[in-house]
């Protein structure tokens, strides 16, 4: 029988915990619901032991810390992620799981935006921030993802166990979503409903300051991930930099026989140089990334 494991990371959720654990109980009979405390100082922890979870604890802040526990301390076949406040509904919960133990899918994205969630959510920043996450990393990645920042998900082990959880924070969706892109992974979507918080209970996220580490995460993933392109850029911004600055130079030459702006044409040569030693660098960081892709490529194929 293949062991399923659903994975609740929780901070100050005692509003919710309850019906969270109660409804996965229920959907999925056959799995092990984890809860696991990040320091709450209500009854979050006590209310998810009586209501049947069990219950652990991750000591270092942060949702992506919590995660990494997670990911480390359990084993099964398929893994349910799914947030502590109630805001996603149990019923998708059997076919995500089915999709990973079934099909093979190594992440199954539930994807509130294409459902009720511009409806539900009463926050217009968080919109803004799911719209602008989700174009960069289909520009970016060359992708076709709903949802990026979601907390309902289900994952294979091969990609549970493989994915090195470098954020500490609420960034950690953003990591995975780019990750499985990046490494190739077998993804899905499907739609779910999004319901907001019921009163009284409250968002950890705060949106300035957790959106600028989702920014920021992005393009460092894609300096690491894709670092030709990342460089590349650079080197054709600087470069468009020094052919305007050499430009009327160059005119003048023509037209006088003199250059009478040498600090200007030195700083023209000077971008041109810049340009040329972002380039390189990205060249070579590509074929460092290529071959460490080669060599992850050949950990999953012996990943049992």
């Amino acid at each position: 029988m293949k062991k399923i494991a659903v994975l609740i990371p929780c901070y100050n959720e005692e509003k919710t915990i309850r019906q969270v654990v109660t409804d996965f109980k229920e959907a999925l009979p056959d799995a092990t619901i984890y809860v696991y405390d990040n320091n709450s100082t209500d009854r979050t922890a006590e209310i998810a032991t009586e209501a049947g979870a069990t219950v652990r604890y991750e000591y270092q802040q942060g949702k992506g810390n919590v995660i990494r526990s997670m990911f480390r301390q359990i084993d099964a076949d398929c893994y349910l992620m799914i947030d502590g406040d109630d805001t996603y509904p149990a019923k998708h919960a059997r076919e995500m799981v089915d999709l990973v133990l079934e099909k093979g899918v190594d992440m199954v994205i539930g994807d509130r935006l294409s459902s009720t969630y511009f409806e539900e959510n009463k926050r217009p920043f968080h919109n803004f921030g799911n719209k602008l996450v989700r174009y960069l990393i289909n520009f970016i990645w060359k992708a076709k993802v709903k949802d990026v920042m979601t907390g309902y998900r289900a994952f294979s082990k091969p990609f549970v166990k493989m994915f090195p959880v470098m954020s500490g924070g609420f960034e950690i969706e953003t990591e995975m979503t780019i990750h499985a892109l990046d490494k190739r992974f077998f993804l899905r979507e499907i739609e779910i409903d999004y319901r907001d918080r019921p009163e009284g209970s409250f968002s950890k996220l705060d949106t300035h300051r957790d959106g600028i580490k989702v920014i920021k995460t992005i393009f460092s993933l894609f300096k690491e991930y894709s670092p030709l392109k990342f460089f590349g850029w650079i080197a054709a911004f600087l470069l468009l930099i020094a052919i305007g600055l050499f430009i009327p130079i160059l005119i003048t030459y023509i037209e006088t026989g003199l250059v009478p702006r040498f600090p200007t044409l030195i700083a023209s040569c000077f971008f041109a140089l810049a340009s040329l030693h972002s380039f390189f660098a990205g060249l070579i960081l590509d074929n460092i990334i290529r071959n460490e892709r080669k060599t992850y490529e050949l950990k999953r194929n012996t990943f049992k």
